[in-house]
């Protein structure tokens, strides 16, 4: 929808009046398609790309509704799934009971180090899986080898994810 085409009391106006909306609707779909064959559901996929796609990376229930053409029911469960993922956070509006959702500015941040408190959960249940099973038994050393791996990524995610704390604020100015 063109910006002159936008409901009157919509906060949301994109700065860039030569963007081709249709080509916009495009790359929505097209990202949540992506992220729908990574595994994620698809209306908050499709939710998650319009709100990335959006200047302000802020929209209301009503002006997703409208982008996604599908109903404020539809919005909540998708919104609902993204704030526990820890991929959008929920504001209020000053002086308004109306609620807006905002991507993180460092949502793939957010989201990867949310999965590394569950990491460290699976390797204490795993812990216990090789203490319970025997580490010599052959569930045992496959238990064992499972918790390597998992130790494994959890410290290279630490380490990643400070690499990119350091590059991100050599290229964008970004702490």
């Amino acid at each position: 929808m063109r910006a002159a085409e936008e409901p009157a009391g919509t906060a949301e106006r994109e700065r860039d009046t030569e963007r081709d909306p249709e080509a916009v609707s495009k790359f929505v779909e097209g990202f949540a398609a992506q992220l729908v064959e990574a595994g994620m559901q698809r209306m908050p996929a499709r939710v998650f790309a319009a709100l990335l796609a959006s200047d302000s990376g802020s929209l209301t229930s009503a002006e997703l509704g409208e982008r996604l053409q599908v109903s404020p029911a539809a919005v909540s469960g998708a919104v609902r799934y993204l704030s526990q993922q820890h991929m959008v956070a929920r504001e209020r509006e000053p002086g308004s009971r109306r609620e807006r959702y905002r991507v993180h500015s460092n949502q793939w941040y957010e989201a990867l180090t949310s999965r590394e408190a569950i990491l460290k959960r699976w390797e204490s249940a795993l812990r216990e899986g090789v203490a319970s099973l025997g580490a010599g038994t052959p569930a045992g050393r496959r238990m064992a080898e499972t918790l390597a791996f998992f130790e494994f990524v959890d410290g290279e995610i630490a380490a990643m994810m400070e690499r990119w704390r350091v590059h991100r604020e050599e290229r964008f100015g970004l702490e």
